[in-house]
Order: C-alpha cells, then structure tokens, then sequence
C-alpha cells in the first residue's frame, strides 16, 4: 500500500491514536459527534439553499435574483476553497468548525429575521448569504481533514463510505423537505428550522470535547506566516504526485458526470418523452448506484486490492455507458445504465476521499481538500453551462456521447500517466 507522504523533515506522520480511540467505529464518540454535526451541517445547507430559493420565486418571481444568490455561493467556494483550507491546516479543526457553526446560526437566523419582515432591501439578504457561505467554505477543509484525528486509520475506509452514503440521503432529503417546509410554514420559518441545525450541529462538536490528538502540529518547527502556508499547500499539490493526480481527476469526474447526467434528463424529457413515474425512476438510479457501491466499498474495505486501478478504471468504464445511454431507444431501458453509472461514480469519488486521508500528510489535508473543495465548485456549473450550449445546437444525445467517448479518453490518459494514482493499493 502506498504509505503515507513524509514531512518536510523526512520523518512519517504519527498516526497513532492516544488514549481514548476504540477499536469499533460506532463506539467512538467523537467520530458519532463530529458525523451527526457533518449530517446536520448538511442538512443545514440544503435546507437553507431550497428555502432561500423558493422564497425568492415566490415573492419577487425573479429567476434573475434567485440565480444572484447561486451565483454568490460558487464564486464564495471558487475564491476562498483555498484560503479556507489553510486556516483549517493553521488551526484547531473542532473549534473551526463549531465556530463557524455558531456564526451560520446567528447568521441564518438574521436572514429569517429579513425574510419574515416586509419590504427589507435584497442586497442584505445576498450580504449574509455571502457571509453564511464563506462560512461554510471554511469549515469543509476543517471537517475533511479532522477524520484523520479521531479515527484510527483502519476505520478511514468505513467511516468515508458511512459519510457519503449519508451525504447523498441528506441532500435528496434536505431539498424535500425544504420544499415542503417552505409551502407549509413560509419561507422565514423554513429559514429558521435551518438555522437551528447549524446550533445544534456546533453543540456536538462541543459534546465532543478535545479531540485524542492533533495531525501532526510539530510545535519544534518554527512559525510560518499565512502566506507561507498558503504557498506551501499550492507547492504540496504541485510537487506530490497522488496529491496532483487526485486534484486533477476529481473535478474532470464531477464536470463530465454531473453535466452529462443533466443531460439524461433533457434526453429523457425531449427525446424519450419518459413518464413522471420513469423520470422518478431514472433520478433515484444515480443516488442509489452510489449508495450501493459505497456499501461494497465499505464491505470490502482492505480486501479491495488495486484500489487506484479501480478509481481510473471506473472513470474508463463511465465512457462506454454514457455512450451506450446515448444510444437507447427510452428511459426505461437506460435505467439499469444508469444505476451502474451511479455506481461507478461511487467508485471513482469515495475511493479517492479515502485514498487522501491515507497518502497525504495530515499537516496538508485542509489546504488539499481545500483545494479540490474550489475547484470541484465550479466544474459542474461550467460543464452545465457548456453542455447545455452544444446540447441546444446538436442535441442531447449527440453530446452525451462525445462526453462519454472524452471520459474514455481521459480515463485512459490518467492510467498511463497518473502512475502514483494508478499503484495506490
């Protein structure tokens, strides 16, 4: 198995745990905390997201404004991702992410304070979304890189799989059900529902108490700047292979996949002329192909050998199914493509997220993860953007499967070139 990269002193990382880690997962405390605060910090965000959205349709009919708003959180993550995963390499993780928890409280409760009074001005609704994102921003590093100092390293491929397994029920769920909060209560009390999440997600951390053992805070080395740091996470990333590999395939998956699954959609609607309970089906294949392939995953665990074979080799094998779904004749006959896409897709994400936590210093996951957090933020709106272009000229189909012979391509590439990606065992 690829070990993990040295520090700057030439000495491995210590990742032994101190006193107080389990054997057992579900006997952790501190990772049953920090996971429950991750689900509902989530679950925050989506909620607030739908929320704030509807309302925006729903009392000015702008889909100008309520874009503003989708604008503000990209270029938020876009510009800051890096910033962000600095401070979390500078800082203690947990009291990171219950502050920042703490501050989206306060903060998304005075929007529902706006929201619920009349005639309150737009721009300050969009200045605290702007403040409530780059809260969030901050906090994702923190929470990507604190896995390492509450888990041993056994349990990293368990505790990434139970993670995104739940990442993905969240976020289905937590755009339902701020629908359905929004249509019932009104937006302002939908906004607040959101901002006790962030509360009570701050008070687990705080359950949680000092975590065993910080990653890798050597206190002999001397003190660098900010600045310093942040070059040096651009420098880890450039320099480390895996580090390199994994920030290059991660947001190429999510810009071809995400775009060309948008593009399924169009295929099903204008093409296929698919039925409401089909169009259902079909959505429900991508989330639950991944959740499948995230049990395997975690069932497997050290038996699945190869593991960077098959982050590269899922890439590949995404190719040939788009095109193949480019080439039905209904939706219906494309839904068992499509459950194996979602399930490919599990393999080429979760197995990297795991695959990070393992081969990079502990000292650089906040400034990596930070990284890859920017960056994978904007790919999807891009490829949206772009896909949805050429699919108004030449039609979905056509474009699904140039997307997919492009995934082939580079998937390819990536197994010839990408040598520390392709040995990680």
């Amino acid at each position: 198995m690829l070990g993990l990269a040295k520090e700057s002193n030439g000495s491995a990382p210590n990742l032994q745990p101190q006193e107080g880690s389990t054997s057992s997962l579900w006997k952790n405390r501190n990772f049953i905390a920090v996971f429950s605060s991750y689900s509902l910090s989530l679950l925050g965000n989506t909620f607030h997201s739908i929320a704030l959205n509807l309302w925006v349709l729903q009392t000015t009919g702008s889909a100008k404004l309520m874009s503003v708003v989708l604008i503000t959180h990209l270029v938020i993550s876009m510009l800051f991702g890096s910033f962000a995963g600095t401070i979390a390499d500078r800082t203690d993780r947990r009291t990171l992410m219950w502050v920042t928890d703490i501050i989206r409280f306060v903060l998304v409760g005075a929007i529902a304070v706006l929201v619920y009074l009349p005639n309150i001005p737009f721009i300050f609704i969009v200045i605290l979304t702007a403040i409530v994102a780059f809260a969030g921003v901050i906090r994702t590093p923190a929470f990507q890189a604190s896995l390492v100092e509450i888990i041993d390293k056994e349990q990293i491929t368990k505790a990434v799989g139970v993670i995104n397994i739940s990442d993905n029920i969240i976020r289905i769920s937590g755009f339902a059900l701020g629908g359905i909060a929004v249509a019932a209560f009104g937006g302002a009390f939908a906004i607040a529902i959101d901002a006790v999440t962030f509360l009570l997600s701050a008070a687990l951390l705080l359950f949680t108490g000092k975590f065993p053992y910080a990653a890798v805070r050597d206190t002999e080395k001397a003190q660098t700047t900010f600045k310093e740091d942040l070059k040096a996470g651009f420098r880890y990333v450039w320099t480390d292979p895996f580090s390199r590999a994994a920030v290059i395939l991660l947001p190429v998956v999510m810009f071809f996949f995400l775009s060309t699954f948008m593009l399924i959609q169009v295929m099903a609607v204008n093409v296929w002329h698919a039925k409401p309970f089909v169009f259902g089906l079909m959505e429900a294949c991508i989330p639950l192909g991944y959740v499948v392939g995230s049990i395997l995953i975690i069932k497997l665990d050290t038996r699945l050998k190869g593991r960077g074979k098959w982050i590269i080799g899922s890439m590949i094998l995404m190719g040939p199914m788009f095109i193949a779904i480019s080439l039905m004749s209904s939706a219906f006959a494309a839904l068992p493509l499509i459950l194996l896409v979602g399930f490919l897709f599990s393999f080429s994400t979760t197995i990297i997220f795991i695959a990070l936590r393992i081969a990079i210093d502990p000292s650089m996951q906040g400034r990596v993860f930070g990284l890859i957090g920017a960056l994978t933020s904007v790919a999807p709106p891009v490829g949206l953007a772009v896909f949805s272009t050429l699919s108004d000229i030449h039609g979905p189909a056509v474009i699904i499967a140039i997307s997919g012979a492009a995934m082939l391509i580079i998937g390819c590439i990536s197994y010839m070139y990408m040598k520390e990606m392709r040995h990680f065992n």
